[in-house]
């Protein structure tokens, strides 16, 4: 299996922060965002290679922190953007990567702005039981909150009924995190609907996926830090910034 990590964005929300560093190489207390990603990927044995997607802008900043790292096989991945403007997209920088690097296998795709507690190893192995694409969950307890994510509905079994993106009226206080595991099978599937259907939002492609095939969704249990803007920010250098 190979992880990406989508770390490509431009984060413009966070600026001025983020103007010079890229929002997965800000410190979280002694490490850094990204370093709390990377240690959950340790966690799994089927990761034989790490892929970092950047852009032109930080790519040297992402080569320096990978020169640090010794436990992995790392591979920063410059897809060639240069602004907020001409960037490729989520599933643009996945599509990118598949077809640079000619990747036919299992793949764990993760934002490289995730912060979390909880381990990735039940789901992996839900994953490699299966066989099936399958999502990280997260409860986040409001249906104001659900209003700014990917709201998910699933059934008795885990599998994905139902996903809006950003909904007025949420179904469920589920929303999808950035934490996709996709079986090699849909690789070819995947590069077909970018053709067809853009390349901007990870969700999008979730979405279509589980309305054709069985997608599971699997609730996360502990804390989790979407790392969109200031607040979330700082709320989660309060929890894992000591």
């Amino acid at each position: 299996m190979k992880a990406i990590i989508l770390a490509a964005g431009y984060a413009t929300r966070l600026y001025p922060l983020t103007l010079d560093t890229p929002k997965p190489l800000l410190p979280m207390g002694k490490k850094v965002i990204l370093d709390f990603v990377l240690e959950k990927l340790k966690e799994l044995p089927l990761i034989n290679e790490v892929f970092v997607v950047t852009n032109n802008k930080f790519a040297s900043q992402f080569e320096a922190w990978a020169r640090t790292k010794h436990s992995f096989h790392l591979t920063v991945v410059n897809d060639g953007t240069t602004s907020n403007e001409n960037r490729l997209g989520s599933l643009g920088d996945i599509r990118y990567v598949i077809q640079k690097y000619e990747l036919d296998e299992d793949l764990l795709v993760i934002a490289g702005d995730n912060v979390f507690d909880f381990s990735l190893k039940p789901v992996s192995q839900i994953f490699d039981q299966t066989k099936s694409p399958t999502v990280l969950l997260y409860d986040v307890g409001s249906k104001d909150l659900a209003k700014l994510y990917g709201v998910v509905s699933v059934d008795f079994h885990q599998k994905i009924t139902r996903f809006e993106e950003k909904p007025a009226n949420p179904a469920s206080t589920y929303i999808s995190t950035a934490i996709y595991f996709y079986p090699q099978s849909v690789l070819t599937t995947f590069l077909e609907f970018t053709k067809t259907h853009g390349t901007d939002r990870a969700g999008d492609f979730l979405a279509w996926l589980s309305s054709h095939e069985d997608t599971y969704g699997i609730l996360a249990e502990g804390k989790w830090f979407d790392i969109g803007d200031r607040e979330q920010l700082e709320a989660a250098r309060e929890v894992f910034g000591k």
